[in-house]
């Protein structure tokens, strides 16, 4: 797969709440906190949400406490599960499929996110061999999202995900050590490895940040106003309430759009093709 074709296919991976039963509504478990105003059990739908799936507040959703809800992004799951999965049924007219659904719901859920994951990687211009074995697990992904109900609940993800991992991780330090060998002075790779790192509220703003490895770090309420962040690895990073006005994020990798749309931003901030600015940003 060459590169441009990977890129359409992590572009596409969007939601379209119109052709999705509102899953993301009914399916996931809510538990009231700055995030929620309310409590919801998983499988039960939301007091928002309408006879047409669509939720009678969307506009106003900070508005009324539901920032959790201007957060989430299924990456296109819901309305894979929807029509695909279950070939348009809806859980209200059809009752019987409702457990099954909501299940399958945050199966595909992750299963978009490693598409999403697998597909960026391949944007990359990284060596023939893991663009091949890439190439294959995308392929793998991409059949498994339309095997049945019962298939979908029986897939062993933490397979996936250890085998994608370890491809992710060599895509990341491939990237990143051909950035730091473009960066001035010499510095060691290991240096720009703050993994899992605790950055809680830690203040960095206009720093040159190039090439760093955040893989799982915890960035909460960080200040990275104007900072250079090209080529900085964030999968699984914590980016809640962290400044990134005027920052550039333009050649990031793995970023979500949800981690984006937990952290802040203005106009200036730089994003990746595949990440749109969040409505609620200055």
């Amino acid at each position: 797969m060459d590169r441009k074709e990977a890129k359409k296919i992590r572009e596409r991976l969007k939601a379209d709440c119109s052709a999705c039963f509102g899953l993301c509504c009914t399916a996931l478990n809510i538990v009231a906190s700055s995030d929620f105003p309310i409590n919801k059990p998983a499988g039960t739908p939301c007091t928002n949400l309408q006879s047409n799936y669509s939720c009678q507040i969307h506009s106003q959703l900070r508005d009324h406490g539901f920032k959790g809800c201007t957060v989430f992004d299924c990456l296109g799951a819901g309305q894979v599960v929807s029509q695909v999965t279950f070939k348009g049924q809806s859980w209200r007219e059809n009752p019987e499929i409702a457990k099954n659904m909501f299940d399958v719901f945050p199966i595909m859920e992750q299963i978009h996110e490693m598409i999403a994951y697998v597909a960026e990687a391949l944007t990359y211009e990284i060596p023939d061999d893991i663009t091949d074995k890439l190439g294959k697990q995308l392929k793998e992904l991409q059949d498994v999202t339309k095997l049945d109900a019962e298939n979908l609940l029986s897939l062993d993800l933490v397979m996936y995900r250890f085998s994608i991992s370890e491809l992710l991780t060599s895509v990341s330090d491939f990237v990143r050590r051909r950035t730091i060998e473009t960066l001035p002075g010499k510095r060691k790779f290991s240096e720009f490895n703050h993994a899992r790192a605790d950055w809680i509220g830690k203040k960095v703003k206009g720093k040159d940040l190039r090439a760093t490895d955040f893989r799982g770090a915890y960035l909460i309420a960080a200040d990275m106003r104007n900072t250079d962040l090209r080529a900085v690895n964030f999968i699984g990073a914590d980016l809640r309430d962290v400044d990134f006005s005027g920052a550039n994020l333009s050649t990031s990798m793995f970023l979500t759009q949800m981690q984006v749309n937990s952290a802040k931003g203005n106009v200036k901030t730089q994003l990746p093709s595949h990440i749109h600015r969040p409505s609620h940003w200055n």
